[in-house]
């Protein structure tokens, strides 16, 4: 539906990034925010603006979701810019940053343009592409990172592959820092995680399965935050799963680095027990952690030192899960159950709901320095109603990605997206449904 005025009446506003949370109005024309507030059609709505009774409901920026793997080009039959569209709108989410790590790799000025021109095209929600940090992903030569920020390049990363060699490191901190680049890196030191299918430790053992030890993560973290110090290059760990190594960056803030951090909801919704009797649907990347690791991430994200939360969306065709734990594919969806199992934490009392929308809305704007994720006139009208206590129950079989490989499935969770919009436009709208 396509409405050039639109009124959303009677809803919460919930604005992270000015800490507006009190009901009223907002107002959507030519897809940016016209106008908002408590007092707004106090007198009533003129004609010809379509409205939208918002009573009972929550209107907050769009998801913008940092880290999703969305397959295309070269891998289709797990998931298409199309389908990862649909299910992110489902899901809430108004922004997708698309990995590099496809078939072939985005390390070229034409292939982030393709990306790009394909999300127009074909795409629900907004698409911008992350570029290789090296080329072909080997981790030996650095893309054209100037070059490739100009053709849209948002970020730069080698997708699930950390850039393991620290001179090549250090180098693209220096070289991203000129421009203001960010880079992002997966946080796993790939020597010592060799091999490993799973967390390290008791579970691991009694299953007789490789661990990957969380010094794993930290040796990396604590490298990588020691190489923008030297460097002043912008850096932001993709995924922290450890409590040392969330310590560490939280003490590298402290010292003033300019940094920032992700988890992924896998990381605080489950822990290693999950994987149960070689469950490969828990076989993720970075790997469900101990409890008290994943305790680690909640208060990570409650007290800013996790800046973001992302779904680390990574689809599977049904092969490459359906084998022995040891063989199958790394790898969870998450753009439809971020947003629910994120709304966890506020209904159990860990975060309050605006620092909880704030990691998937302002702040990740603020990083990538997007216009997006706020309320405020002018800004573009991509927001998303919400029922935040509705009850209901994941079912797998109903995600409109083409991939099924959730732990999630049969999991009662409160509340969900009742209708996303993207430049003043519905994209996703749940009474529709059938």
């Amino acid at each position: 539906m396509t409405a050039a005025r639109t009124a959303y009446l009677g809803v919460r506003l919930l604005d992270p990034a000015s800490g507006l949370d009190q009901t009223g109005a907002l107002l959507t024309e030519g897809g940016v925010i016209a106008d908002l507030g408590p007092g707004l059609f106090a007198d009533g709505v003129p004609e010809g603006i379509d409205r939208v009774d918002g009573r009972d409901l929550a209107l907050a920026p769009g998801l913008i979701d940092m880290h999703a793997h969305l397959r295309e080009p070269g891998a289709e039959h797990q998931e298409t810019l199309s389908s990862a569209g649909a299910a992110a709108a489902a899901g809430g989410i108004t922004t997708l940053i698309a990995t590099p790590n496809t078939m072939p790799v985005i390390d070229e000025v034409a292939l982030v343009e393709f990306v790009a021109r394909r999300g127009l095209e074909s795409c629900a929600v907004r698409v911008l592409p992350m570029a290789a940090a090296t080329k072909g992903l080997a981790g030996l030569e650095m893309t054209e990172m100037g070059l490739l920020a100009q053709a849209g390049a948002v970020a730069f990363t080698d997708g699930d592959r950390a850039l393991a060699d620290p001179r090549l490191m250090r180098r693209a901190l220096a070289y991203a820092s000129t421009f203001g680049l960010l880079l992002v890196q997966p946080v796993e030191e790939p020597a010592l995680a060799r091999d490993g299918m799973m967390n390290e430790g008791e579970i691991a053992m009694r299953l007789g399965l490789a661990g990957i030890p969380t010094v794993a993560e930290t040796i990396l973290v604590e490298r990588d935050l020691r190489l923008v110090e030297l460097t002043g290059g912008r850096w932001h760990a993709a995924h922290l799963s450890t409590a040392q190594a969330i310590d560490a960056v939280r003490q590298a803030k402290h010292r003033g680095l300019t940094i920032s951090a992700g988890a992924a909801p896998a990381n605080f919704a489950l822990n290693e027990t999950a994987v149960g009797e070689y469950r490969t649907f828990a076989k993720v990347k970075p790997p469900l952690r101990s409890e008290d690791d994943r305790q680690a991430v909640v208060a990570g994200l409650r007290d800013g030192t996790i800046d973001v939360i992302s779904s680390g969306h990574a689809p599977q065709d049904a092969d490459s899960k359906r084998l022995p734990f040891a063989q199958a594919a790394f790898g969870i969806v998450g753009l439809e159950t971020m947003l629910p199992l994120a709304l966890e934490l506020w209904h159990n009392g860990s975060l309050p709901l605006l620092t909880l929308l704030k990691a998937m809305t302002c702040r990740p704007a603020e990083i990538l320095g997007l216009a997006q994720g706020r309320l405020a006139i002018g800004a573009p009208a991509d927001l998303v109603l919400l029922d935040l206590s509705v009850p209901w129950r994941i079912d797998e079989r109903r995600f409109r990605s083409k991939s099924r490989n959730s732990p999630f499935g049969g999991r009662p969770v409160q509340g969900r997206a009742v209708r996303t919009i993207v430049a003043g436009r519905t994209v996703f709208d749940r009474t529709e449904e059938a």
